[in-house]
């Protein structure tokens, strides 16, 4: 199994998304995306160290390695997966995608999407850093007295 994804402020959802991803076989193997190629397009507060020691330390995932600066397809070289699982969120199209592997030589790899995390709260890395824009001015964090409450 392989997952991948930023994984910048760990939620709820990042956790539903490698728990699933995690019940379709025995190991998952998690790709974290490089700072240098999301940080055009996202604004991040982890780094990527950083975020791959949260991963690494979540007991349904088996290895994490950093996303490669190259091509796409050089982590799925190095994990030779199975499965592909993709969050809800990502933006690929799964036919598209199994296209792109058979060109790049995986015939044999299936991608599934993973549902949606369907609670209420912060669901996204977005939404929490929305919430805490929100915040300017007020309290943000609670205090540990706050929090038995």
């Amino acid at each position: 199994m392989m997952a991948q994804g930023v994984f910048d402020l760990l939620h709820p959802g990042h956790i539903y998304y490698l728990s699933e991803s995690a019940k379709l076989g025995d190991e998952l193997h998690v790709v974290i995306a490089r700072d240098s190629r999301i940080k055009q397009r996202k604004n991040i507060f982890m780094g990527e160290n950083e975020r791959r020691e949260v991963i690494e330390s979540m007991g349904m995932v088996s290895s994490t390695i950093l996303g490669s600066e190259g091509s796409l397809f050089d982590s799925v070289k190095k994990i030779k997966p199975n499965i592909i699982t993709l969050g809800h969120d990502q933006e690929f199209d799964i036919d598209s995608l199994k296209g792109q592997l058979r060109e790049a030589g995986f015939p044999d790899i299936d991608v599934v999407r993973i549902g949606n995390y369907e609670r209420e709260g912060l669901q996204s890395s977005s939404m929490i850093k929305e919430h805490i824009q929100l915040q300017e001015g007020k309290e943000v964090f609670f205090s540990r007295k706050e929090r038995r409450n």
